[in-house]
């Protein structure tokens, strides 16, 4: 039910358009700078270096019925902007991953307990998503931000204990974190696809009852109950 608008950084910085427009802002993955080392961070300093962007952005998030989604590269991004997003502030880096490579697969995530609205009524759900990153790594200032960041999403093993081991765990983070939102819910980032699986074709397997829509499409359905 979302009217989808592709805009380009291009488009912000020329005033072609503007984030006051919209309700909701999604920074997708998709090899941001040719995916050089901290890609998303490029991405992050092209608004922080652009003193009206910079305030552009920073009034969006600050709007109360405003939503944003970072995935991958986007939530890398995110992560770098996070002193704009109230409730931000404990945020981690997402850093190289411990293999030294780019991991690109299906992994097990568990949905955390958490006020992210996009992730509403999904705890405790236990569900196969694409990765495919080589940093993605979650780092914490400090063991404390760790505990304040609220976690959305965490990696798995087989047996649906926490991975902390590769391969469950692709990239390292610790506690398997993989995904986290800000205090009220409204800014959500995660280094995981679930655009990418949306239907359940799209799955290498699932069960027959999904039907035509993967447990991800819930995402974007909670986007839509709380705009409305």
């Amino acid at each position: 039910g979302f009217e989808a608008w592709d805009v380009h950084m291009s488009d912000l910085q020329a005033g072609r358009a503007r984030l006051e427009d919209f309700r909701g802002l999604v920074a997708c993955g998709g090899f941001s700078y040719g995916y050089t080392l901290e890609a998303g961070e490029g991405w992050a300093r092209s608004i922080r270096f652009n003193l009206a962007l910079e305030a552009a952005f920073a009034a969006f998030f600050a709007r109360p019925d405003t939503f944003a989604l970072g995935v991958c590269n986007g939530c890398q991004m995110l992560s770098q902007l996070k002193a704009l997003i109230p409730g931000a502030e404990a945020w981690p880096r997402f850093l190289r991953n411990h293999s030294e490579q780019f991991e690109a697969r299906f992994s097990m995530v568990e949905v955390v307990e958490s006020p992210s609205i996009l992730l509403a009524g999904m705890a405790g759900s236990r569900i196969p998503v694409v990765v495919s990153h080589g940093e993605g790594r979650a780092a914490f200032a400090a063991d404390q931000d760790m505990a304040a960041a609220p976690t959305a999403l965490r990696y798995i093993d087989n047996a649906g204990d926490l991975a902390s081991n590769y391969p469950a765990n692709p990239n390292g983070s610790p506690m398997g974190i993989t995904g986290l939102t800000s205090t009220d819910g409204r800014a959500t980032l995660m280094m995981p696809h679930p655009e990418r699986v949306a239907f359940s074709k799209q799955m290498s397997w699932h069960p027959k009852e999904w039907g035509e829509l993967s447990p991800w499409m819930q995402l974007f359905v909670n986007a839509r109950k709380w705009v409305n």
